[in-house]
């Protein structure tokens, strides 16, 4: 490549990133209009690819940003002033340009559109010395804040441009050098020379530098994704006539450049998303006492090895009811079906395909394009996607993804003979199971399998039945990897874990591709093939995490399967501990959660009792004052929780003791009634209340509307006496 081809790369790499702190410098400048810096800022910029431009030939880009020039120069010496036409003009600048740059780096030239018209205006609002047109009522300028400054120092002396096909290339080589490193390991391990055996732990330390050398080179922060986004805010204000403010943190996290640019898109239309379905109009949010302008917060993160990127607004919430109503009218589900489902599970309608709520299609969204786009975007990358809302205060998006694809730490480990690897950050711990502990520890009842982790039900997923493999002898130890996924925990039973191992990322052959269970391939250092497992769909797969069985079948059953339950058909219940000795039972249905906490982190509130649970405050209702009976729980030191969740939030109900998860036949449990129990019902030989779920919700809701109400007038009737 000549040193002409050279410069011109260079020139128009740098032009790039002067477009791109235009957009920023030009946001700010129309909230602040007389800001002399990010005025002088720009005019810098201009007048930087406006010189340039002559040196190569580029003539038409010369007199349109020589025309924008003038301009601003009169505006910087304060003899124009400043309006929203001459900030469209610019912002037309900046789009007209970026066109101009792609078409000189993919021909050689500027191409033949006529940017004449929009050079007249620049000199036309030089002629008249003044910016007359005013901003359209309906939008103010979107304000933006960062969490650190913005960085105007020069790096032309601490930076040079690398191409990123060139960075490629040199990750491919290096982790073709993990590959061999791991393959003389695992020779010299065997054997018995010491002088091999320091060369090569020598050569282990080089390459683990080299390896993380090039890595940071490809790692780009995640503000320069967000530095587009005032821009984007900007328009967004002009087309809906909401006002906007952008808050952003953790602009300095890191990740690789290629999950960078796949989750581009996404994130925007989550932000669209949140503008246009989000937030309320000015006057809309003013009757609610809020302030005129919506708030859009951005959010970056480390975590295990993973990025959260989180979008927040303040918006009204997700309407769920108006979610199940579409979605029935667009048959998703029928009308009997919909009471079925839990918060968690009407917020996963959203990402069906063609899903919308929009009430009419505009530029915007309501084209059923959007979060069926998002989801499937991300998880290409290995991420996850999830929604919380809350009525009438905002709603969440939370993305989360990994720091890179390329080298990623594993655990190895065997099933049948064969050998896989699981990704350490999926990993939360290792349990080893002698054989005669399987069968005493692991319980089976039908389908379900669970284990009992420090008092928690963890349901398990064994391999060899996944894969259809032979099944184990009696009295064979295992492992079970406690993993988790989308922010829920389940066990992968296997026969062994040999070792950990950082291996290098290959795609899935054509074969392989449909499979489902696995996220690539990787060589070990044997020279041997292993497959890599996927968490995320293995308890897509299972159905081991997730929606709860109810749900599933609401979601995939007809109305009539749905509406009336065949008699043979298998129930999935909670057995719980009600006061001293006695047996209840809860349809699985309704249950998010099941926790254990210390009865030292509940905290009393003149609401009622309270605990820290996931970044909210979990209401409790204790069962056993809900059916006035005698209870042990005052003199444990640990309490067991159901957790339920929907529209009105989350609730904690307090039990005495969590049994067991059981499957028994619906035609041998009592109906539901209007008492909080339903019935009795013989379930694994005792006889057991069976818990009418709709009572039991409604009741648990009394129960907690009465303690505030009475500690309202119990505040009231104080502040009276004070008076």
């Amino acid at each position: 490549m000549s040193e002409m081809d050279e410069a011109l790369k260079a020139f128009l790499a740098e032009s790039r990133e002067g477009l791109e702190q235009l957009e920023i410098d030009l946001v700010e400048l129309e909230r602040e209009p007389g800001n002399a810096t990010r005025l002088a800022a720009i005019f810098r910029i201009v007048h930087t690819i406006k010189g340039t431009c002559g040196f190569f030939g580029l003539n038409r880009l010369e007199q349109l940003t020589h025309a924008a020039e003038d301009v601003l120069a009169q505006l910087r010496d304060g003899k124009i002033s400043y309006g929203f036409e001459l900030t469209a003009a610019l912002f037309e600048l900046i789009d007209a340009v970026r066109a101009m740059l792609v078409l000189v780096e993919q021909t050689g030239n500027e191409g033949s559109e006529d940017f004449e018209p929009l050079a007249a205006r620049f000199r036309a609002l030089l002629r008249t010395g003044t910016a007359p047109a005013e901003a359209p009522a309906a939008a103010a300028p979107a304000s933006v804040a960062t969490d650190d400054h913005d960085r105007q120092a020069n790096l032309a002396e601490t930076a040079i441009r690398v191409d990123v096909d060139l960075l490629d290339k040199l990750m491919n080589v290096v982790g073709e050098l993990v590959l061999t490193r791991n393959q003389i390991l695992q020779h010299v391990n065997a054997q018995a020379d010491g002088a091999l055996l320091r060369i090569s732990q020598r050569l282990n330390h080089i390459t683990t530098e080299l390896q993380e050398g090039v890595m940071k080179t490809r790692m780009q922060p995640i503000s320069t994704l967000w530095n587009t986004y005032p821009r984007l805010m900007r328009d967004l204000e002009l087309h809906t006539g909401k006002q906007l403010q952008l808050l952003r943190e953790g602009g300095d996290t890191e990740l690789d450049r290629t999950i960078l640019q796949a989750i581009k898109d996404p994130l925007v239309h989550i932000l669209r998303n949140a503008v246009d379905h989000g937030l309320e109009a000015p006057d809309a949010r003013k009757a609610v006492g809020k302030s005129a302008v919506g708030l859009i917060k951005l959010r970056a993160l480390h975590e295990s090895g993973y990025v959260i990127i989180e979008i927040s607004d303040d918006g009204a919430g997700i309407d769920t009811a108006k979610v199940l109503e579409k979605a029935i009218a667009r048959g998703l589900l029928k009308a009997e079906q919909a009471s079925m489902l839990g918060e968690r599970d009407i917020l996963e309608l959203l990402f069906q395909p063609g899903f919308s709520t929009a009430a009419e299609i505009t530029s915007i969204s309501g084209r059923g394009v959007g979060l069926d786009v998002v989801r499937s975007n991300v998880a290409r990358v290995g991420g996850t996607v999830d929604i919380q809302s809350w009525p009438g205060r905002g709603t969440t998006f939370r993305v989360k993804i990994p720091l890179t694809l390329a080298i990623i730490p594993a655990v190895v480990i065997t099933c049948h003979h064969e050998r896989y690897a699981v990704p350490q950050v999926n990993i939360r711990e290792i349990v080893q199971l002698e054989g005669h502990e399987v069968a005493r520890r692991i319980e089976a009842v039908h389908d379900t399998r669970v284990y009992r982790l420090r008092g928690k039900l963890l349901p398990l997923v064994d391999l060899r039945e996944l894969l259809r493999l032979p099944p184990r002898s009696s009295g064979e130890s295992v492992f079970i990897l406690v993993l988790q996924s989308d922010g829920r925990e389940f066990g992968l039973v296997v026969d062994s874990v040999r070792d950990t191992e950082e291996i290098v990322v290959k795609p899935l052959g054509r074969h392989l591709k449909g499979t489902r269970c696995y996220a690539g391939a990787t060589i070990m250092g044997d020279g041997r093939v292993a497959l890599i497992l996927d968490a995320l769909a293995i308890a897509q797969q299972t159905k081991v995490v997730g929606e709860s069985q109810m749900a599933q079948r609401a979601m995939k059953q007809s109305a009539a399967a749905a509406a009336e339950m065949s008699r043979d058909e298998q129930v999935s219940l909670l057995l719980i501990r009600v006061g001293s000795d006695g047996t209840a039972a809860i349809p699985l249905s309704w249950v998010q959660r099941l926790e254990e906490f210390p009865v030292k982190q509940i905290e009393k509130a003149a609401r009622g009792e309270m605990i820290q649970y996931r970044d909210r405050i979990l209401p409790l209702v204790r069962l056993s004052h809900l059916l006035d009976l005698p209870t042990n729980i005052e003199r444990s030191d640990n309490v067991h929780v159901v957790v339920h969740e929907e529209a009105e939030g989350p609730l904690g109900l307090v039990v005495d003791h969590i049994i067991d998860i059981v499957e028994e036949s619906a035609g041998a449990l009592a109906k539901g009634g209007e008492s909080l129990t339903g019935g009795l019902a013989v379930v694994q030989g005792r006889v057991t209340e069976m818990f009418d779920t709709h009572t039991l919700t409604r009741l648990s809701r009394d129960s907690l509307r009465r303690t505030g109400s009475s500690a309202e007038r119990k505040l009231a009737t104080e502040t009276h006496h004070e008076q």
